[in-house]
């Protein structure tokens, strides 16, 4: 292996360990604002995703680009539904009499 690969992949699993121990200590109660931060990084891909696909160098990378697009996409929509949903869980339900 190289060291570049082998470098890629400490990073990979440093950033999987951290991410996974900082988000199983997250309060419940935090859970909300942590999701609408997760909607901005996923919105930052679809950027990323938009430029890759508006470069035009091949067809071959145009394609990806668009595919990568729409899972951006789908990705940045349902996480902003979810987020709705748990934000309405919080809303007081008023009493039918």
């Amino acid at each position: 292996m190289s060291s570049e690969i082998e470098a890629g992949l400490y990073v990979f699993m440093l950033a999987g360990f951290l991410g996974f121990e900082v988000i199983s200590r997250v309060p419940p109660l935090l859970h909300t604002p942590l999701m609408s931060g997760t909607n901005a990084i996923s919105g930052i891909s679809l950027v990323g995703s938009i430029v890759v696909a508006g470069m035009q160098e091949t067809t071959f990378s145009t394609i990806l680009g668009f595919i990568a697009v729409t899972a951006a996409s789908i990705n940045v929509v349902g996480g902003f539904m979810i987020t709705d949903r748990m934000l309405k869980m919080f809303k007081k339900r008023e009493e039918v009499s």
